[in-house]
């Protein structure tokens, strides 16, 4: 199911967003004239149970170190083809948020605000979402994490 119907049937307040394609979070927050801080990126990762989806701000990276600790387990980054085959639906690379549509179980970087407004791929890499972080959180109901570093981009 696409994003956009998802939370049209949920009764989500959001705003779809069409813009030139964008193939990562920092290059979304320059399409749409935006800091950062406020694109979240989706990640699949492949952890001791399984897949699993990681949404933290763009302007951070993953520590599978802290995720591999969490999870009792080896944590580390699904490849283009195991995301392919877990999001067919989706263009290749994009990884929605919403791990509730896939059968994923979500984590989130702890430091995200509960009142930000997130934005976010959709299931291409033309269109973005934007929402309250409370209604995503009240939809997906993912397991708050500190997992994420924060880098710089020159």
């Amino acid at each position: 199911m696409h994003v956009p119907q998802y939370l049209a049937d949920q009764h989500i307040v959001f705003e779809t967003i069409v813009h030139p394609p964008a193939y990562s979070a920092q290059q979304l927050a320059k399409r749409l004239h935006v800091s950062g801080r406020h694109v979240v990126k989706a990640v699949l990762l492949s952890g001791p149970s399984g897949f699993f989806i990681a949404v933290l701000p763009a302007t951070h990276q993953i520590d599978t170190d802290s995720l591999t600790t969490v999870f009792g387990g080896t944590v580390r980054l699904a490849s283009d083809l195991e995301i392919a085959g877990v999001f067919p639906d989706c263009e290749w690379g994009v990884v929605p948020p919403f791990g509730v549509l896939y059968g994923l179980p979500t984590v989130m970087e702890a430091a995200l605000d509960p009142d930000s407004m997130l934005i976010f791929e959709g299931n291409t890499h033309f269109e973005a979402i934007r929402m309250r972080c409370r209604d995503f959180e009240r939809l997906e109901k993912p397991r708050r994490l500190r997992f994420a570093v924060s880098h710089h981009i020159a």
